[in-house]
């Protein structure tokens, strides 16, 4: 069993930073993939980013693109979203999920993943 607990949302002005992070606990920590997903008020739950586990090939929905970063702590079993230049459609509860799995669908469907966070809120004002 793995648990995912996201932390660091919060309210935040137009072309502000934020970083948010998922601690990851559970025994044998390993999965293949980490990803972020976001949800919006009336919207569907929508692809963010994603890493390969531990490191490596790393993935990006284009909205975020050159804007958010993600990245990893290993021995922390932790994965960061670092998001600046964000903008009010920016503003949503964003998720971290994992993968432990293989042969899963595409990281940037919602169904490649096995366990999720509960969600932080990040606002963005105008």
């Amino acid at each position: 069993q793995v648990q995912l607990v996201e932390s660091g949302g919060e309210l935040v002005q137009a072309g502000g930073s934020l970083r948010l992070s998922c601690a990851a606990s559970g025994r044998a920590f390993n999965p293949y993939y980490m990803g972020w997903f976001r949800q919006a008020p009336g919207k569907e739950r929508e692809f963010v980013a994603a890493s390969r586990w531990p490191t490596g090939a790393t993935y990006y929905a284009d909205s975020v693109k050159g804007r958010f970063t993600i990245s990893t702590d290993t021995g922390k079993n932790t994965v960061f979203l670092q998001m600046s230049s964000l903008t009010p459609a920016d503003t949503a509860v964003y998720y971290c999920a994992a993968q432990v799995r293989p042969f899963r669908p595409p990281v940037s469907q919602r169904d490649a993943y096995d366990y999720w966070g509960q969600g932080t809120q990040v606002t963005v004002s105008s």
